[in-house]
């Protein structure tokens, strides 16, 4: 049944179109033109050979040794990055917050974080080469003061190793932003009960604390992955082609189709899409149940 007492003014205030949306449309047409619409275009070359018929061969092509070792590698740094990344920004963010450090160490860390995990690409490059290449002023600070030089122990930057540590330098810094509000939401009600209780702040940690803390900082470790698997720029400019990742494999096939098959390169895109989706996906869902576990 209707209801017929309303009146005009309110009903007309319902039809009436709300110009908020005008706030957001920025980012709905950006991501339509620059995500949604390149993702389907993608997916669609995938299935598609150079005759433009279906086919699935593309898809079987990602099998091939040269893009399943790129892949494996891809995966292996994106996974060291996070991990380590993670270890050390959740140690950092437990320092600031819940420390006893001044006040102005925490504003100053985190104002440096927000930039920091935004620094990447050929800038970021040319400082760790700066830094830690076979003339960089760590190593040969190491070299004729300390005795010890690095390279001949084993380490390259342009290495495994080499861009995992260089994939640090964006990776704690997000940590420490993505995982301090939950640290925060930590309350100190807590503690002082478990004290009260007559828990050793060991007990604390091990049996509240870190417990609602673990599916944030899963949550944050799948998206610290997705942030690394995606990364092109920092690769690129500091490794060239000499480590053979997904991402250096694809841009080289945009640029000069190193793998003399678009649909192949399509294939290749969408298999990265597949993996950093799955892992945002994840970060979504932890980071619901996590939010919801604090409240």
């Amino acid at each position: 049944m209707t209801d017929t007492t309303a009146s005009p003014k309110a009903r007309g205030k319902k039809r009436a179109i709300s110009f908020e949306w005008l706030g957001v449309a920025p980012f709905i047409v950006f991501a339509i033109m620059f995500l949604i619409l390149p993702t389907l275009y993608l997916i669609g070359a995938a299935f598609v050979d150079q005759q433009g018929n279906f086919t699935l061969d593309n898809i079987w092509g990602l099998g091939t040794p040269q893009i399943v070792a790129a892949y494996w590698i891809s995966i292996r740094i994106s996974a060291a990055s996070a991990f380590i990344g993670a270890l050390i920004g959740f140690a950092m963010a437990l320092a600031l917050i819940r420390g006893r450090l001044p006040g102005g160490v925490r504003s100053t860390v985190m104002t440096f974080s927000g930039v920091a995990s935004n620094f990447a690409g050929v800038p970021l490059a040319f400082a760790f080469i700066s830094t830690l290449g076979r003339l960089g002023l760590v190593t040969i600070i190491l070299k004729t003061v300390f005795g010890f030089d690095i390279y001949k122990a084993g380490f390259n930057l342009l290495s495994f190793w080499g861009l995992t540590i260089t994939y640090l330098y964006f990776q704690i810094p997000l940590m420490i932003l993505i995982i301090a509000p939950a640290v925060d939401g930590l309350k100190k009600e807590w503690s002082e009960a478990a004290q009260t209780l007559g828990a050793s702040p060991w007990q604390f940690w091990r049996y509240v604390g870190l417990p609602i803390l673990w599916p944030s900082f899963l949550g944050t470790l799948s998206l610290l992955f997705a942030n690394a698997f995606g990364a092109i720029a920092t690769a690129y400019a500091l490794t060239g082609s000499s480590l053979n990742i997904v991402p250096i494999l694809l841009y080289a096939q945009i640029r000069g189709d190193a793998l003399q098959n678009p649909g192949l390169g399509a294939a290749l895109a969408l298999g990265m899409i597949v993996i950093t989706g799955f892992a945002n996906v994840i970060y979504l869902v932890i980071a619901s149940r996590a939010e919801r576990w604090m409240k």
